[in-house]
C-alpha cells in the first residue's frame, strides 16, 4: 500500500510539473474545449456571435468582460426552469447552483455548475497531499482531524439543487463512497460530516478526534476561523465529552441515528483518556490550560490546515496561541465559480502564501489594476502577466461563465516553471474609502494588530474578531472598528 501511495504521489507531482511547463498550450486547449462544448449556448452563439468558433483570437475580440449582474438575467432563467442551452451547450446542462459567499443586491450569488465540474475540483484536491508529503515527513503514518460540515440545501423554482460548494462536494457519490479509515485518512466518519445539525456534527467529529488523538498528524478545516470555533466547542463541551469516553456511551443529546451508529464503531470505555481530557481542559495543571492545547491533546500534529489569507489572517495570533506556534498551511485557492490553484510552498509563513494557478482548471485572464478601467481589450492572458503587478482575476469556466470578473485582486509574486504564482491581495469590492484613500483588508489588519499590541496585550487580552465601516458623519471622516 505504501509503495502504491508513493507511486501515485510521484505521478501527481510530475503532473504538476508538466502542466505548469506548457501553460499557454494548456490554456489554448482548455478554451477550445469550453467553446466547443458550449457552441450552441444562447449566450455564446446569439449574444456574442461566436457561431461555433473555438478560435482564441475571435473569442477575445467578440466576448465581453462581464460581472455577475450582467449574467443575472440568464442565471435567473435557468434557475426558474429554462432547460434550453442558455449558458452551456445542450450536452452539458446546468446540474446545480452553488451559493457564493458574495452578495448581489442583498441576495447570495448563484454560480451555475455542470456535472463534470466536480471532477476538476477533485483533481485539484488530489494534488494537495502529494505536495504536503513532499514538504512534511510522516503524513502517511497517521490521519487528519478535519472539522467539515454540510449545510441544509434547497432548490431553485425550476427544481435545481441550491447548495454550498462544500455541501456539493461532501454529498457527492465519490466522497460518500470513500472507506472510513480513522488511522490513515480522516478521524471523522462520513455520517458525522453529513449531519446538518451543527452541534451533533461537531460533537461527533470532536469525540472521534479525541479517541484517535495519537493518530492525528494534521488538524484542519476550510477557513482559519473554523478551527477557533472547534476549540471553543471543546472549551464548552469537554466535560460531557470526557464523560462519554469514560463510559463508552454517547450522550443522548446526539439523536441522529446515522451519527450514533458511526460513533458506536469508535467509542469504547477509556477512563484514562477521559481523565487526561479533564486534566488538560481544566486548570488542574495551573496556568492557562488552553495555551498550546492542540499539541497537548494531539501531540503528533505537524501542522494546521486552513485558509489563513485575506480576512482570515486576523485569526493567526489566536491559532498560534492554541497550537503552540504550529505551521499553518493554506493549501488551496478557489471559489464557487471555479477552483484556481494550489500552494506549492505550503509550509511558508502565512504572510507569504502564494498560489500557483493550474491552467487546466479554466481559461484565465487578468485585468491590470493600473489600467484605464474595465476595458476587455486590456485583459492579459495567464502566460502574459508580469512579476510584481496586480490584476483582477477574470475567468471563463466550463459552466458558462465567460470572461467573468471574479472580484479577487492578485499580485504576481513569481513563477513555477511557466505558471505564474499569485498572492491574494483582497476582494476587489472590499475596500474602505473615506475620500480618495483606499484601505484594503491587509492595511486594516495591520492597523488592528498594532492597536491590539499597544492597548490590549499589556492587559493579557487580544482581538478575537472584528469588523469595520466608514463614518462620514463628522469631518474629517474616519473608520470605525468594532
Amino acid at each position: 500500500m505504501a509503495a502504491a501511495s508513493t507511486t501515485e504521489d510521484a505521478e501527481k507531482l510530475q503532473f504538476i510539473e508538466e502542466i505548469t511547463t506548457n501553460v499557454d498550450a494548456v490554456q489554448e486547449r482548455v478554451l477550445a474545449e469550453i467553446l466547443a462544448r458550449n457552441a450552441d449556448a444562447e449566450y455564446l452563439a446569439s449574444n456574442c456571435g461566436l457561431a461555433g468558433t473555438t478560435d482564441r483570437t475571435t473569442f477575445r475580440a467578440k466576448v465581453p468582460m462581464v460581472t455577475y449582474e450582467d449574467l443575472l438575467p440568464y442565471i435567473r432563467r435557468i434557475a426558474d426552469g429554462d432547460r434550453s442551452p442558455v449558458l452551456t451547450g445542450s450536452g452539458h446542462p446546468i446540474s446545480e447552483f452553488l451559493v457564493s459567499s458574495g452578495t448581489s443586491g442583498g441576495e447570495p450569488k448563484l454560480s451555475p455548475t455542470v456535472n463534470d465540474d466536480l471532477d476538476r475540483r477533485l483533481l485539484l484536491q488530489s494534488l494537495i497531499m502529494p505536495v504536503m508529503k513532499k514538504n512534511v515527513s510522516g503524513l502517511d503514518e497517521g490521519s487528519g482531524l478535519y472539522f467539515n460540515f454540510v449545510k441544509s440545501e434547497t432548490t431553485t423554482p425550476g427544481g435545481l439543487p441550491l447548495r454550498t460548494v462544500l455541501t456539493s462536494l461532501f454529498k457527492s457519490d465519490h466522497l460518500k463512497k470513500l472507506p472510513y479509515d480513522p488511522c490513515h485518512k480522516y478521524t471523522s466518519p462520513t455520517a458525522a460530516v453529513l449531519c446538518e445539525d451543527t452541534f451533533q456534527s461537531t460533537y461527533a467529529q470532536m469525540l472521534c478526534g479525541l479517541c484517535h488523538r495519537h493518530a492525528v498528524r494534521r488538524v484542519g478545516t476550510v477557513f482559519a476561523y473554523g478551527l477557533l470555533r472547534a476549540i471553543n466547542f471543546l472549551q464548552l463541551n469537554w466535560r460531557q465529552l470526557a464523560a462519554d469516553i469514560e463510559a463508552g456511551e454517547l450522550t443522548h443529546r446526539i439523536t441522529d441515528p446515522s451519527v450514533r451508529e458511526a460513533v458506536a464503531g469508535v467509542l469504547r470505555p477509556d477512563p484514562d483518556l477521559a481523565q487526561f481530557i479533564r486534566m488538560e481542559c481544566s486548570n488542574s495543571n495551573g496556568g492557562d490550560c488552553w495555551a498550546g492545547v492542540i499539541t497537548r491533546i494531539w501531540p503528533n500534529t505537524k501542522y494546521l490546515d486552513a485558509i489563513a489569507t485575506g480576512s482570515m489572517a486576523q485569526y493567526i495570533p489566536t491559532l498560534n496561541f492554541y497550537s503552540g506556534g504550529l505551521p499553518i498551511a493554506s493549501t488551496i485557492y478557489g471559489s464557487s465559480e471555479c477552483f484556481f490553484g494550489i500552494n506549492l510552498r505550503p509550509m511558508c509563513d502565512p504572510s507569504e502564501v502564494s498560489y500557483t494557478i493550474m491552467p487546466n482548471m479554466a481559461y484565465f485572464e487578468f485585468l491590470p489594476l493600473d489600467g484605464d478601467g474595465g476595458d476587455a481589450s486590456q485583459l492579459v492572458e495567464l502566460a502574459g502577466v508580469e512579476l510584481g503587478r496586480e490584476y483582477e482575476l477574470v475567468v471563463t469556466n466550463y459552466s458558462g461563465l465567460c470572461r467573468y470578473r471574479v472580484g479577487d485582486v492578485l499580485r504576481v509574486t513569481g513563477f513555477h516553471n511557466a505558471a505564474p504564482v499569485f498572492r491574494f491581495v483582497r476582494r476587489g469590492n472590499v475596500v474602505l474609502s473615506v475620500d480618495v484613500d483606499k484601505t484594503d483588508e491587509a492595511d486594516l489588519q495591520r492597523a488592528v494588530e498594532r492597536a491590539s499590541s499597544a492597548l490590549l496585550r499589556p492587559h493579557g487580552a487580544a482581538v478575537l474578531d472584528y469588523t469595520s465601516r466608514v463614518c462620514t458623519e463628522s469631518i474629517p471622516g474616519h473608520y470605525v472598528v468594532y
